[in-house]
This record gives C-alpha cells, structure tokens and sequence, in this order.
C-alpha cells in the first residue's frame, strides 16, 4: 500500500477507508498492509472517481455494488444465450 500509495501520490488513508467501506481486501503480513494485485485495478478506478470526478466514499460503495450487478447481469445474459443456441441449433 505505501508503495501504491507513493506513485499515485494518495494517502495511505484513502486505501483504510477502502478497506472500510468493504470495496478492497489486503493482506496483512510481518506488519505491512499490501493490496491484492488483482485488485490494483479496481481500486485505480476508484482512485480516478474519487479524485478526479470527487465522488465520496458512499458514491464510491454504491457504484461499486452496481457495477457488480451489472457485471453479473451480463454473465446471465451470456449463459441464458448460449442455452438458447443450443436449443435452437
């Protein structure tokens, strides 16, 4: 996280309050917080909501929570598609 945090020049207390509102895991180890590589993106894009476009930590979490939907949405949408293929071939 401190390596993170210096190259996108954000405080540490950004990626706590993350972690707070349950939108990233890290890993604690030998007394250093590190972030989940495959989050790195997500929490970059949450970087450039928050800072660039200055949406608070509760528009963060509901944006989130709808992204995932959406994303889970269209997973459905592909299966109940591929089921309909197989049907119709």
């Amino acid at each position: 996280i401190q390596q993170f945090c210096m190259h996108y020049n954000v405080p540490v207390g950004f990626i706590k309050a993350l972690q707070d509102y349950e939108l990233v895991e890290v890993k604690i180890t030998e007394d250093e917080i590190y972030l989940q590589t495959h989050q790195l993106n997500e929490v970059e894009k949450m970087m450039r909501l928050h800072y660039d476009l200055q949406i608070n930590l509760e528009g963060l979490d509901v944006i989130s929570n709808l992204l995932s939907q959406l994303e889970s949405h269209q997973n459905e949408i592909i299966l109940l598609k591929n089921r309909l293929q197989f049907y119709e071939d």
